[in-house]
């Protein structure tokens, strides 16, 4: 495994694990889908890729996780558009 896919797998697991952040699937798709674009971009951006296609592959994953996860998973409180 090479420094980019490490940092790839690295990155995902971040995006999963902070994806969580609302009340509602709504809530946490969105958090996930920001959090994902912009550990996606980073990546992208360190490794020499894409920063775009970095930024839409987070984003999609970041956004997947936090519509699959229940605010009982990990809630860190309620979303910065609705505080």
């Amino acid at each position: 495994m090479n420094l980019r896919h490490a940092t790839i797998v690295l990155g995902s697991i971040a995006v999963f694990g902070l994806a969580a952040c609302g009340e509602t699937k709504q809530d946490r798709a969105l958090s996930g889908a920001a959090i994902g674009a912009g550990a996606g971009a980073a990546a992208g951006g360190l490794t020499g890729g894409s920063v775009l296609g970095g930024a839409a592959l987070g984003g999609a994953a970041g956004a997947a996780g936090g519509y699959f996860t229940d605010k009982n998973d990990i809630n860190l409180g309620k979303p910065i558009w609705k505080r």
